[in-house]
Parts: C-alpha cells; structure tokens; sequence
C-alpha cells in the first residue's frame, strides 16, 4: 500500500499547491477574501483548485480501491499521470479556460480507469 500513500500524498501536496496559488493571486490582484469573483486570472485559479477539490473526492477512494485488487504499482502510474493532468488542466486553465481540455480530459480518463477497475475487482472478488 506504499504505492497508494506516495500517491495520496503527492495529489494533497497538489492541493496545497493549488491553495497557495489562490492566496498568491488572490494578492496580486486586489480580490479580497470572501469575494471568489472580481478578476479574471483569480476567478481561473480559484476554479482549478475548487475543480481539483472536487475531483480529489474521486480520484483518491477509487485509487485504494483499485490498489486493493490490482496491481498497486499500475494504480500508482494511473495516479501519477492524474497528477500530472491536474498540472497540464492548472496551465491550460489559467492561460484560456477554453484550454483546460486535454488536462480535464486526461485526468477524467484516469479516474474512469481507477473507478472501473476497482469495481471490477471488488466485484471479481465476492463472485465464487
């Protein structure tokens, strides 16, 4: 399970990172706390990291689950490049929301994978 924990870890250190991203550009552009709207480029970051939020509910249950069934080392690669994504969705994001395709579309894949594995493996394992 050591594959599932340095995963974890990694997408809440992201989270974090995300985080420090709102309250840096919540400085650079004047948008005082609780406004969550008033500037373009802090609206963009606040939306990553809420987007990112959301996801996290998914992408981290479904990557313990499918590591209990399968291989952990191939949960962890499908993890990695989750990560990854939420790194390519934070870019596209911020420089043109109409760029946050291919990161969203990527990171959606992996969860598909980690959601559908998992269930396939639970599944497989209460079936005699």
């Amino acid at each position: 399970m050591e594959y599932s924990a340095i995963i974890t870890t990694l997408l809440v250190t992201q989270l974090l990172i995300f985080t420090m991203l709102v309250g840096k550009s919540r400085q650079a552009t004047g948008v005082k706390a609780p406004a969550t709207t008033g500037d373009p480029v802090f609206e963009r970051y606040f939306r990553v990291h809420q987007n990112s939020i959301e996801n996290a509910v998914v992408v981290l249950p479904a990557l313990w689950v499918f590591n209990l069934y399968w291989d952990p080392r191939i949960g962890a690669a499908v993890g990695l490049v989750y990560l990854i994504s939420r790194f390519i969705y934070l870019r596209g994001y911020v420089a043109d929301p109409s760029k946050r395709g291919k990161g969203f579309g990527l990171g959606f894949l992996c969860e598909i994978f980690l959601v559908v594995g998992g269930l396939i493996g639970a599944v497989m394992a209460v079936i005699p």
